[in-house]
């Protein structure tokens, strides 16, 4: 039997930073498939993880930025892919790096990133990932060993191995990341990451050269602690997943283990910052 999935169609004014922040916070909930369109976005929720109150926290329904009217329905089991083929837009960072679908022509550019496009966050569509990519850019991480922690769809752990990381590993608490991670891993051929499924708990007794978390504001604060035992003196550590007001409580967080922030890079009220372990 076809799973039944609930369906909320977004109209977002206006659209934009709105609706690259609704996606990340639907997506931290439940929802597991969003379609971009030119009023705002259609997501949709397999109805088994769907509860009356999911909305109760979405932070920016309740935001007076913006003006964001919905209506949900039921629907039938739908082909993310064949919808994903219509919508899904390559992407370009610093006319560098590409992300794109199989299905996407090769823009030739130095770095050549495919992944399957089967969910919206962590395509490279989404501020943080842009982000992390730039940071990546600059970042010398050759023979390095790297954690990219919360790999979502695998993009970043893959670009450090097209930079020459290596070991590389690779955790997400999301069994469908973490399969999809799987995937996209083989399909760029990478030969030095490992995947986990599961959380900072894998960390004990770890250490690595470059951490990169792109996770929500609240895990990255319980997790701190963990991800800078885990780094090397001299060590970097990549943050995003959280607003610029943000940034005084992360800073607060990270500076008690003798980390000092190095760069910030912001997109649509969206950061990353660089910490170096002194």
């Amino acid at each position: 039997m076809d799973n039944i999935y609930i369906e909320y169609d977004f109209t977002v004014t206006p659209k934009e930073p709105a609706t690259e922040i609704l996606i990340a916070e639907l997506g931290n909930v439940g929802f597991e498939s969003f379609v971009e369109n030119e009023n705002g976005v259609t997501a949709y929720i397999q109805k088994e993880e769907w509860q009356a109150s999911i909305l109760e926290n979405i932070f920016v329904l309740n935001s007076d930025e913006f003006e964001i009217e919905y209506q949900q329905k039921e629907v039938p089991q739908t082909n993310w892919n064949a919808e994903w083929e219509k919508n899904f837009n390559p992407i370009q960072v610093n006319n560098l790096v590409s992300i794109r679908a199989p299905f996407h022509e090769n823009p030739n550019l130095k770095y050549d990133i495919v992944i399957e496009p089967k969910m919206s966050f962590g395509t490279g569509h989404h501020e943080t990932t842009h982000m992390m990519v730039q940071h990546l850019i600059d970042l010398e991480v050759a023979n390095k060993k790297v954690l990219d922690m919360g790999c979502g769809t695998g993009i970043l752990a893959i670009f450090a191995e097209m930079k020459g990381a290596k070991p590389i590993d690779a955790i997400d608490i999301d069994n469908w990341c973490y399969l999809n991670s799987i995937e996209n891993v083989a399909r760029n051929q990478c030969k030095n990451i490992e995947l986990f499924e599961g959380d900072s708990s894998l960390l004990i007794n770890k250490k690595y050269d470059v951490i990169i978390a792109n996770i929500n504001r609240n895990i990255l604060l319980m997790d701190m602690k963990i991800y800078t035992n885990c780094l090397s003196p001299q060590g970097v550590l990549l943050l995003s997943g959280f607003y610029q007001e943000d940034i005084p409580i992360i800073d607060k967080e990270v500076s008690k283990y003798n980390l000092v922030l190095e760069t910030v890079i912001e997109r649509n009220n969206w950061v990353s910052l660089k910490y170096i372990k002194e």
